[in-house]
């Protein structure tokens, strides 16, 4: 999942982008309203963590600005701000969810997941198909009931595909997603992780190849 941090104040948004990388995450980090209105508009995010009080371009500003060219991805808002009033302006602007500094990282993380969630049609935190299940805060994953060992490349790959279980996913969006800018986006690596997991997924066959197009989720009892 990638995520983007617009946070002008650079110790705090190197400890967001630390932990959030710590985490599982891509991440993008910005430290003015402009230039997270340029990652905005360049990249496709799965969410986006916005101060409300940035240089440049307020945050206010920045969300609106991002709504107003459908850039859907959910936004959490940072805000140091005291007044309720200015909680509302955010989420009126187009965001989905707040807090207020200082806040404990955990919750941070907590709140982005369940956006991410509810983004993709998901009210639970374990995302259950047939005999799979994954559980997005412990990232585990069941196969009839038994823990599933995946890497941590093959969990980001499947929680993607299973985020995104309505489309067919292409090689190059999971790299976009999954990666940092400067990864070799000709690497087969994507293809070499479907492998590994349609095996130790089995009996079950959760990941479709859709050819010359990419990968749809869709499980499918193979015994």
């Amino acid at each position: 999942m990638r995520i983007l941090v617009v946070e002008d104040e650079q110790i705090l948004q190197d400890q967001l982008v630390e932990k959030l990388k710590h985490a599982g995450y891509v991440v993008d980090a910005a430290g003015d309203g402009e230039e997270g209105l340029y990652y905005g508009r360049e990249y496709d995010y799965d969410a986006a963590v916005i101060d409300l009080g940035l240089p440049k371009l307020d945050g206010i500003d920045l969300i609106t600005t991002l709504r107003n060219e459908k850039r859907s991805f959910p936004v959490l808002v940072l805000t140091a701000r005291g007044h309720w009033q200015d909680k509302v302006h955010g989420l009126e602007a187009g965001a989905d969810d707040y807090l207020t500094k200082p806040f404990q990282m955990e919750e941070l993380l907590a709140r982005l997941n369940a956006l991410m969630r509810r983004a993709a049609g998901h009210a639970s935190p374990v995302l259950r198909e047939g005999e799979l299940q994954l559980d997005t805060a412990k990232k585990e994953v069941r196969v009839e009931d038994a823990l599933v060992e995946l890497t941590a490349y093959e969990y980001k790959v499947l929680e993607y595909l299973m985020m995104n279980a309505s489309r067919v996913v292409s090689k190059t969006e999971l790299t976009e997603h999954l990666y940092d800018q400067d990864f070799d986006r000709d690497s087969n690596v994507i293809e070499v992780f479907v492998g590994r997991l349609r095996k130790k997924l089995e009996p079950i066959n959760p990941i479709r190849t859709v050819r010359g197009q990419g990968y749809r989720f869709n499980v499918e009892t193979t015994a």
